[in-house]
């Protein structure tokens, strides 16, 4: 695990000059140094600047990166894990490639060496990968096919810049600091920033499951990876469950695989919980398990987590978090890059400190909800199914009409805007924050006119490829592609590695998601249950109270901190002369919420902690109200300009 970063440029001479390149790689690689506290490395070579944080998983004394095949033809720096790579090793070594580490880096080279692209398909493991061709004079970025790792990108000129953290970009000091409008229409509509852009106008993100090839200035992108479109599975609900109960194990079983201590993430729901089942049948020590928990007892899981614990015998450590727990906010914007209004990400934030205290990697149960129907958005309102029989097609019309006349604010308006869409259109309502119509009010007359809506357009297509599935495995399908890797694994990435701590996804195997993506939807929903299967899985390792209890998000008691000390802090930000002086949002409608909020007419807590994200956001990263850029210079990083960081032997350009 660790973080990567560099550049390459077509014109190395005389814009890419040995000691630039040398200083600007060094201030990449130090503010990402959280990521990687272990080691660090660096290649300058030919067209391309290739650096290095590592945190040391496997083969701790050997795993330095960069990493070369055998006549240095070949550059690899990787952030993640692949966990078939001793498969992989085998196979490559009987073709006559020769190994000099144990690491899963290496793999790499040589599967590239060997397959070419067609390599990255034979992965299995979560990675972002820069891989610099010499004979070739490319570039290749590759991002897994779930998007468990983040790997951004810039290009400015015949330069580009890449790096785990859009913070090691922005320390190249080439990119401009520009907001991107479409960006922020993205997050006040759904916490997050689309999955092809970021916050930052030039900044890209690669997409989860592509590729990225730079040759010469030239940039092309491809999809290698693309989630099944269609249900296959044809066999009965026992034989599903057996399929699924023994991919879920052998899923578990490769990511144990690591030279350093490893925990689990406990809420105690059935996912997290299932996990720690199988992680507990496959090792011979207790494990260590962690939970976060609140005071507010509708938001607390300690008791369901303990109760897990106890069962399987594990280690179990807790951390109550607290109104006083804002105090990181400044470390979460800081460590997001962008802003970022899921508020789970405090308690993440806690539970990855407690965590490091005592391993270095965890398995968590994300992606649980996503491939089997968990939420409760997969499950029509009473109420909308109550419209439907009644209304039909004229009161869709009806309504349509009546929520557009009626003022913002007005009680029964976010219903019948609700029931006057398709499906689609209400569940893109249901999973919004500030709709279309409030997003036109909110936003400045500028700004509101420089968003590109062909963005919201290509995030509705994304159901095109699924239409001919039921429903419910459309909702599941877009959830996979938007807010899991979005927000899910974003939030987890970047609290994780802000300590230093490594977090994998069983559940996000690629061959378990392609499993689970083949069965029927009617084996994850039936009537009013979700995640059948899945739950008839658990049942064979889990206690029956553990499948029985209610489902809980991993949810903050914003609502109750609103109302205390969060209360003037959100109207200090908000309220603030600088903040209204930025011309972004009309200041009457941000008033209105507040006032609204705040005599307990209406809910904006979320609303109104998406805005104040934002500000704040916004102080650090386009005033940047810092004295330094993010981290303290790291005067040690270990290669000197044209050398080979692991061989004795100068490389010549």
């Amino acid at each position: 695990m660790c973080g990567i970063a560099g550049f390459v440029d077509a014109n190395r001479s005389p814009q890419l000059q040995q000691q630039e390149a040398t200083a600007a790689l060094q201030r990449m690689c130090d503010v990402i140094r959280h990521r990687g506290p272990d080691d660090h490395g660096g290649l300058i070579v030919d067209d391309a600047a290739l650096g290095m944080r590592r945190l040391s998983i496997i083969d701790l004394s050997g795993g330095k990166q960069p990493i070369s095949n055998e006549d240095g033809s070949l550059w690899v720096v990787f952030n993640g894990e692949i966990y078939n790579y001793r498969e992989l090793r085998e196979v490559l070594a009987h073709r006559g490639h020769a190994f000099h580490t144990d690491t899963d880096t290496e793999t790499i080279v040589h599967a590239y060496e060997e397959w070419g692209e067609e390599a990255f398909g034979r992965l299995r493991g979560m990675f972002g990968i820069a891989l610099w061709d010499r004979t070739r004079r490319t570039l290749i970025l590759v991002r897994d096919r779930v998007g468990i790792k983040p790997l951004h990108y810039a290009v400015v000129g015949n330069r580009l810049w890449f790096g785990s953290e859009i913070k090691s970009i922005l320390a190249g000091g080439e990119v401009e600091r520009r907001l991107n409008p479409t960006a922020l229409d993205s997050y006040l509509s759904f916490l997050y920033t689309p999955p092809d852009q970021t916050i930052f106008d030039g900044i890209n993100k690669l997409p989860p499951g592509h590729l990225l090839r730079w040759r010469a200035g030239e940039t092309s992108i491809q999809r290698y990876w693309q989630l099944p479109a269609a249900e296959t599975f044809s066999g009965s609900e026992a034989e599903a469950e057996d399929a699924v109960d023994a991919a879920l194990g052998d899923a578990v079983r490769s990511h144990l695989v690591s030279d350093v201590p490893i925990g689990a993430l406990l809420s105690g729901g059935v996912d997290s919980s299932l996990v720690v089942a199988l992680m507990a049948r496959d090792t011979s020590r207790p494990i260590n398990t962690f939970t976060i928990g609140f005071d507010e007892p509708a938001y607390d899981e300690l008791a369901d987590a303990r109760r897990v614990a106890e069962y399987f015998g594990t280690n179990h450590h807790e951390f109550v978090v607290r109104p006083q727990a804002l105090a990181v906010l400044d470390d979460l914007i800081e460590h997001f890059d962008e802003p970022f209004a899921d508020a789970s990400a405090i308690p993440t934030w806690y539970v990855s400190q407690m965590a490091r205290r005592h391993v270095t990697v965890v398995l968590s149960g994300d992606g649980g909800d996503e491939l089997f129907g968990g939420y409760d958005r997969y499950l029509a309102h009473p109420r909308v199914e109550q419209f439907d029989r009644w209304a039909g097609a004229l009161g869709r019309s009806a309504a349509a009409a009546a929520w557009r006349a009626l003022p913002h604010g007005t009680r029964g308006k976010n219903f019948l805007r609700h029931v006057a869409r398709d499906p689609r259109g209400r569940y893109l309502d249901s999973v919004s924050f500030f709709q279309a119509d409030e997003r036109h009010a909110l936003l400045s007359t500028d700004l509101s006119t420089a968003v590109d809506r062909r963005s919201a357009e290509e995030t509705e297509r994304r159901f095109e490829r699924f239409a001919a599935l039921p429903w419910s495995s459309q909702m599941m399908r877009f959830d996979f592609e938007t807010y899991l890797p979005e927000d899910i694994l974003t939030k987890v990435d970047r609290m994780s590695m802000a300590h230093s701590i490594e977090s994998r996804v069983p559940l996000l195997d690629h061959e378990f998601v392609s499993l689970a993506f083949s069965l029927p939807s009617r084996l994850k929903i039936q009537g009013r249950e979700r995640k059948r299967i899945l739950k008839r899985v658990a049942a064979r390792h889990l206690p029956a109270d553990v499948l029985n209890r209610p489902k809980r998000g991993f949810g903050v008691p914003l609502d109750v901190w609103f109302r205390g000390q969060l209360r003037d802090a959100c109207h200090d930000v908000l309220g603030s002369p600088r903040t209204r002086q930025r011309g972004y949002f009309d200041h009457h409608f941000v008033d209105r919420l507040l006032e609204e909020h705040l005599h307990q007419r209406r809910d904006h807590t979320l609303r109104l902690w998406q805005l104040m994200v934002f500000e704040l956001w916004h102080r650090k990263y386009l005033d940047q109200d810092t004295a330094s850029e993010f981290h303290e210079r790291d005067t040690r990083f270990p290669f000197t300009p044209g050398q080979l960081p692991n061989k004795d032997k100068p490389l010549t350009a």
